[in-house]
């Protein structure tokens, strides 16, 4: 049996040229796949469940490939054994062209069928290979879309990267104007007796006519008799303060106008 066709691919060369090489790729496009196991760069295992017509076996075979000329193309040399039904052997080249939109793949095969399938007839074997090779090439080039799309998604570019960088910070307006306003609140000075510079006449007024009045409270102590002892010794009643009550005016006057120019001296610092 011999068979040539052409298949176009929305990729481009390299990119069809892995997904060839491509166990798992490959797995998952061949119709009726079960395993597919790459021993090395150039050798393959497989297990194939196929139905031609009323014959269904199961095959297992080895896959050689050879001529290889990354991304151009290369030679497959297949054979399977699937018991009573017969075995398969054949060699397929294929070629990778490129083209407007993709990647054009060429292939030619060549196949012998022994066993109860060769004698399905030429023209049932021709149909089922060909509805194969279609389903293949068809999951083929729908593989390859998924893994553009899954790489596209996993490596945005460089647009999508820069939409993602988090903007510089910028302070509000009502944060510069909530800032200003704490600023502009005056701040209390020290002040050792709890009064402002704008206070600090009146508070001086207060002190001065509390000292006052303790002045006019110690003159009356000494001549009101609260305290007799301190009263005038003179007959007729004016003379002049024992020495006693004067010493008691004497140290309350002191220390009334000591706490008086204290009281300023610390309001002017």
């Amino acid at each position: 049996m011999d068979m040539t066709g052409q298949q176009h691919i929305a990729a481009t060369k390299e990119e069809v040229w892995a997904a060839l090489n491509d166990a798992d790729v490959l797995r998952v496009c061949i119709p009726g796949c079960q395993e597919l196991t790459k021993s090395s760069d150039t050798e393959m295992s497989a297990v194939a469940v196929m139905k031609v017509g009323p014959v269904k076996a199961r095959f297992q075979g080895v896959v050689t490939l050879s001529d290889l000329d990354p991304p151009n193309g290369y030679k497959i040399t297949g054979e399977g054994q699937g018991g009573v039904a017969g075995f398969a052997k054949g060699v397929a080249t294929v070629r990778l062209e490129a083209a407007e939109g993709g990647t054009i793949l060429h292939y030619t095969v060549e196949a012998q069928i022994g066993g109860k399938l060769s004698q399905l007839g030429g023209r049932l074997i021709d149909v089922t290979a060909k509805q194969m090779s279609g389903q293949f090439f068809k999951r083929f080039a729908e593989e390859i879309q998924a893994r553009q799309n899954l790489s596209s998604r996993s490596q945005p570019g460089e647009a999508s990267v820069a939409s993602r960088e988090d903007p510089p910070t910028r302070v509000p307006p009502s944060s510069i104007a909530e800032s200003a306003k704490i600023s502009a609140v005056p701040r209390p000075s020290a002040d050792p007796v709890g009064m402002s510079p704008a206070s600090a006449p009146a508070g001086l007024m207060s002190l001065t006519a509390v000292v006052f009045a303790a002045v006019l409270a110690a003159m009356w102590l000494v001549h009101g008799g609260v305290l007799p002892s301190l009263a005038p010794t003179t007959a007729a009643g004016a003379g002049h303060m024992s020495p006693d009550a004067a010493s008691v005016v004497q140290i309350v006057m002191a220390v009334a106008i000591g706490y008086l120019f204290g009281t300023r001296s610390r309001t002017r610092i």
